[in-house]
């Protein structure tokens, strides 16, 4: 038995190691299953497991400690980037900006609260308690990418003792997830909100503003003006997105291309976005019922829907692929990440899109080869744009810049600089030919492997001191202030957007999960919502809160605790 003893004992071991991280992973993913009053802390409780396995001595060395956490972070914040990052730049658009800026508010309040909880309850002689009270904020705010950064910041700041600020994230991070539900519901009483009203409103807003979907119509050509022109210069003149799939004329229906003429009493198939439907009609003509089934008997056309897998796809327009015109077919829907969308000409292809195509069957199929319409290229990752990323992400993280009055360089680190390079490559990768293409199961696993190395680690190193620290020490101040901390800028914000901006209660909802980037309380709004608002509100800030906390994380390290 003493093999066995061994592998439980030996810290230097990699079967040691490996067992370690095992067993702190499997009973913290267990354990964060179990409800309490219908909340679970999720997957955080792998830190819970890695702080009991520290102070039971059930440990690894530090240098192995300190490269799964580092790893574990940049592969969680790098993944996080990949996801947010088509998204980040349309955020801002509409009445995304009035959510970002509230969202802002709310972190800074976050900030403000933490010191006044610095100042009134801790010790300000004492150089650690600042940093564990930002630990603490980022319990109670549930960011652990924020925790990441700033423990890694600490290493600047105290290259020979860096204070184990897990141990303020442990003690705020559970109240921290019920007191940003409990605090949205205080909102609601606040302001005074009926939930059958504003589910009612967002009924009515749905009618009055049809969402930019596809919208296919049988028109019949009235307007003289048209008689004579081609389908290029009709769309040029009308200037709005449309496709024209098919056309009836004199008998014989066909797939019109950029040449071809319209005449009068020529009946079309227009695909469109719903709101585009009345101004089309209203240029070229009324809608009508329309059978076409015998006609297209004699002709070979078929409909298909065709996923883009081919590489050198990636980042083309629609209007400059011309497929009308050379192939003699039409793009009339796309599908995106289980969304469709009106196939505009300044469309961009991306990876994984799915596009319906319309057109005579020979050359649907000659499309359908220039895309790739390979589904099992999909299950392969692009590893290779991962692991480049994060390369350039870790370099530019490096990089000091030198701010007058911070003790150290400014530098973005290994979570901040892997985070804004994921950013830009999930908007932008298609221009430089990478493809950034990850089924979101792949995202999901890449990035709960990474979250969990870097819980357990952190929780591991922790746990050798969390007696002396919690218990012993400041633990229910930590409590306390995190509660704080969490709780006061809801209350002061979720009124104040509502007051101000007139947003809809279930958005607000929505806003302040993302803000605290809180999967929980998005869950919670979502069961009292049939609609999507919540989900809208929480992904219009989830990307810059992100951004924000990890980013505001390294300035206060580098600023305060210097």
């Amino acid at each position: 038995m003493e093999w066995l003893t061994d592998l439980f004992t030996n810290t230097e071991s990699v079967a040691h190691i490996a067992i370690l991280y095992a067993v702190v992973i499997a009973i913290g993913v267990y354990l964060g299953k179990i409800k309490f009053f219908g909340v679970s802390l999720g997957v955080t409780f792998v830190l819970f497991a890695g702080i009991l396995a520290g102070h039971l001595h059930f440990t690894a060395p530090n240098a192995i400690l300190n490269f799964c956490q580092d790893f574990g972070l940049i592969l969680f914040v790098f993944m996080i980037g990949i996801q947010v990052g088509p998204g980040f730049f349309a955020s801002f658009k509409k009445g995304g900006v009035s959510l970002n800026i509230m969202a802002s508010c709310l972190i800074l309040l976050n900030i403000a609260v933490m010191f006044a909880c610095y100042f009134l309850f801790f010790d300000t002689s004492n150089p650690v308690n600042l940093p564990m009270l930002i630990g603490t904020m980022y319990g109670a705010v549930t960011n652990t990418p924020g925790l990441g950064a700033a423990s890694e910041a600490l290493t600047s700041v105290f290259p020979d003792d860096v204070p184990q600020i897990a141990s303020g994230y442990a003690c705020a991070y559970p109240l921290g997830v019920v007191g940003i539900i409990c605090a949205t519901i205080a909102v609601r009483y606040i302001s005074r909100i009926r939930l059958e009203a504003e589910e009612r409103q967002l009924e009515e807003e749905e009618a009055a503003n049809p969402h930019e979907k596809p919208y296919k119509m049988h028109l019949r050509v009235t307007n003289i003006y048209l008689a004579g022109r081609t389908l290029l210069q009709i769309s040029e003149f009308l200037n709005r997105d449309f496709v024209c799939s098919r056309i009836l004329h004199d008998g014989q229906v066909s797939i019109p291309n950029r040449n071809t003429i319209f005449e009068i009493g020529d009946e079309l198939l227009v695909v469109c976005a719903e709101a585009d439907s009345e101004p089309i009609k209203a240029f070229i003509g009324p809608e009508i019922e329309a059978d076409w089934n015998a006609e297209m008997e004699k002709q070979p056309m078929v409909s298909r829907r065709i996923v883009v897998t081919r590489p050198s796809m990636n980042g083309k327009t629609l209007g400059k692929m011309h497929f009308s015109s050379l192939w003699g077919v039409n793009v009339t829907r796309i599908t995106r990440h289980g969304m469709d969308m009106f196939a505009g000409r300044n469309h961009h292809f991306h990876i994984g899109d799915r596009v319906m195509v319309v057109g005579p069957e020979d050359n649907v199929n000659r499309v359908a080869e220039m895309m790739g319409n390979s589904v099992k290229r999909l299950d392969a990752p692009n590893i290779a744009t991962i692991f480049v990323g994060i390369l350039v992400g870790i370099v530019f993280g490096s990089l000091p810049f030198a701010i007058p009055g911070m003790p150290v360089p400014l530098r973005l680190g290994i979570a901040g600089g892997p985070l804004i390079i994921a950013i830009l490559i999930g908007r932008f990768g298609y221009r430089v030919k990478l493809v950034t293409y990850t089924t979101t199961s792949a995202n999901m696993m890449l990035r709960e492997i990474g979250l969990v190395l870097f819980l357990a680690s952190v929780g591991i190193k922790a746990g050798a001191g969390f007696w002396d620290t919690v218990v012993q020490g400041d633990g229910l101040k930590y409590v306390y202030s995190g509660f704080l901390i969490t709780v006061i800028p809801i209350l002061i914000i979720g009124p104040l957007v509502r007051y101000r901006y007139k947003f809809n209660y279930f958005t607000i909802m929505g806003m302040l999960a993302g803000s605290y980037t809180d999967p929980p309380a998005l869950a919670y709004a979502n069961q009292v919502c049939s609609k999507e608002a919540p989900a809208v509100g929480y992904s219009t800030v989830y990307p810059l809160s992100m951004f924000l906390r990890i980013f505001t994380a390294q300035l206060l390290v580098l600023f305060f605790c210097g």
